[in-house]
């Protein structure tokens, strides 16, 4: 069996140990001299890499008819620098995404009063608006918010566009990637609604761990509530927004997806006006329970964008959230920093660095302006501010970066859950293309370890439905994570297993010309074992009877090899 093993350390403790948590505002020092517009109507922002030389950079979408703006990190500072291309009019997201699996980062970009966009990369940064060769619509669609997923788990990213029409004629739209470089509406096959619904964001994200993408929607208004599409696996989609309870009413901002309290299963976090955000909590029954006011994070103010973060590295999430009110006088929170306390509690530190931060905020983003395992974001503000660059002091608790390349999957990992285990404890990442309010978050994942110096496991659940699993990982590093470069196969044994059928109902035969004894271990999408059993022969029968439906790995293993195949339980 190949060895996979990155280094052999004593592990210490994992327990959350409250660290200093400090920012700085570092934008004009850093080479962010940029402002908003004078209105509420502005863009997001991308702190991503787009240019993969291992350094987050940061793209603005534009105010009213200025162009969006391209800033490239040099070892800790930016540069702006353009391209070949002019995006003008009123942009609202801009997502660096590789729609078409080859490798460099394509650019799409949402505008509220003209036709979205998607650009083409070929490589070396010259771009070719292929909008309307991809077949997407030349019309204004009062775009806000976009998100890219793989719905259909064929390996290309899809779309999901929402659009906010005040007459609610424009619905939302499902485009679904042909993987030749086209995309078809699918909208109405799907399942999503043919009315609008005032709608800012959307994220793809899997909530009921069965290996399908649900979408989740944020709505202003609160005659609209948001909306939860539940995938069905077979290319539709159902409202389950009301039996889920995550169909909230609200003058919803931000679609935040993380899972704040590591019991493997995604939670959203909506933000609202002076009513209360909401922090959804997954019960991983297809349920939601807000608990906003019980963890203390309501927030009382005027919310948009909000993300989860480990501002110190000492394993727990940690929360930041916009506020537009920037006046500390009226009695609401002009900023929302919020440091998780023992039991996912959330109290707000006095000294964290946010004592002057009142601006008018919209959309925010998470980075690594420094590569020093420590999150930084980025924050849009209203004109005359500048926006902010909230720069990570760090400390001394330990941290694991972790950069996804899919193979069979999508090239950037989109949709691929990654559980980190030190001594026992898990924690959880999520890999998203679009989140947040108008957000596009650092495709480099980060594990804050506290005083851990080794990770006992790290495993990959990708949307292929591989998992790749890494023992025993050092700390302080970037850990590149191909698809399937874990699975240990010795190519000619996994020859010689066959499984069927698939999708299966009451029983899983795996047939096998070997001789020598085997074990077949079954687990569940996040990876806990269900059962497993040792066989010898050129048949075994596996009675899956009483698993539910979903997705499910067998484990196939010999003294030598071992192979794992996704199996689909009816």
């Amino acid at each position: 069996m190949k060895s996979y093993t990155i280094a052999v350390l004593t592990c210490l403790c994992i327990f959350p140990m409250n660290a200093q948590i400090l920012f700085e505002d570092k934008a004009v020092e850093l080479g962010i001299n940029i402002t908003g517009n004078a209105s509420t109507q502005l863009g997001g922002v991308s702190f991503y890499d787009y240019d993969n030389d291992g350094w987050d950079d940061l793209t603005f979408a534009s105010k009213e008819n200025f162009p969006v703006r391209f800033f490239k990190n040099n070892s800790g500072t930016f540069v702006e620098e353009t391209f070949n291309i002019t995006i003008a009019n009123h942009s609202k997201q801009v997502l660096w995404v590789d729609y078409d699996n080859d490798g460099d980062n394509d650019l799409f970009v949402t505008r509220f009063d003209d036709s979205n966009k998607l650009y083409n990369n070929d490589g070396n940064f010259n771009f070719t608006d292929v909008s309307g060769i991809a077949g997407l619509p030349s019309t204004t669609l009062y775009s806000f918010g976009a998100s890219f997923g793989d719905y259909d788990n064929d390996g290309d990213l899809d779309l999901f566009l929402c659009n906010k029409d005040d007459a609610k004629i424009i619905p939302n739209q499902l485009y679904r990637n042909n993987g030749n470089g086209t995309f078809t509406n699918v909208s109405s096959f799907a399942g999503i609604s043919p009315v609008g619904h005032l709608s800012f964001c959307s994220s793809f994200f899997d909530y009921n761990n069965d290996g399908f993408l649900d979408i989740y929607i944020s709505n202003d208004r609160f005659a609209n509530t948001n909306i939860l599409y539940k995938n069905n696996g077979n290319g539709t989609f159902t409202d389950v927004s009301l039996a889920s309870g995550a169909g909230v009413a609200a003058n919803a901002m931000s679609t935040t997806i993380d899972d704040y309290n590591y019991d493997g299963f995604l939670d959203i976090y909506v933000t609202n006006t002076t009513e209360g955000n909401h922090l959804l909590k997954n019960n991983g029954d297809g349920t939601f329970t807000d608990e906003a006011t019980s963890t203390g994070t309501i927030f009382n103010s005027i919310g948009w964008g909000a993300n989860f973060l480990d501002a110190d590295n000492d394993t727990d999430l940690d929360l930041y959230v916009c506020s537009m009110i920037n006046d500390p006088a009226s009695g609401l929170l002009t900023t929302g920093f919020y440091q998780c306390d023992t039991g996912y509690n959330y109290t707000s530190p006095t000294m964290a660095g946010f004592a002057n931060d009142a601006y008018t905020s919209f959309s925010n983003a998470l980075g690594d302006i420094n590569n020093d395992g420590y999150q930084d974001f980025v924050v849009i503000n209203l004109a005359p501010d500048n926006h902010s660059l909230w720069r990570n002091t760090g400390g001394t608790n330990n941290w694991l970066k972790i950069k996804l390349e899919g193979t069979m999957s999508n090239k950037a990992g989109i949709g691929a859950k990654i559980k980190a285990t030190v001594n026992g404890e898990s924690m959880y990442r999520y890999v998203l293309c679009g989140e947040a309010f108008l957000g596009q978050n650092s495709a480099t994942e980060i594990f804050g370890l506290a005083t851990a110096t080794t990770i006992n496991t790290v495993e990959i659940f990708w949307p292929s439905g591989l998992v790749d699993t890494y023992t025993d990982v050092s700390a302080n590093q970037v850990l590149t994570v191909v698809e399937g470069s874990t699975l240990g196969i010795n190519e000619e044994n996994a020859e010689k297993f066959s499984v069927y059928p698939n999708p299966a109902k009451d029983y899983i035969f795996v047939n096998t010309t070997i001789s020598e004894s085997y074990t077949l271990t079954v687990f569940d999408s996040l990876g806990k074992q269900v059962f497993s059993q040792k066989s010898q022969g050129l048949q075994s029968k596996l009675d899956v009877s009483n698993l539910s439906s979903g997705i499910f790995f067998l484990e196939i293993r010999t003294e030598k090899s071992k192979t794992v195949q996704k199996v689909v339980i009816h």
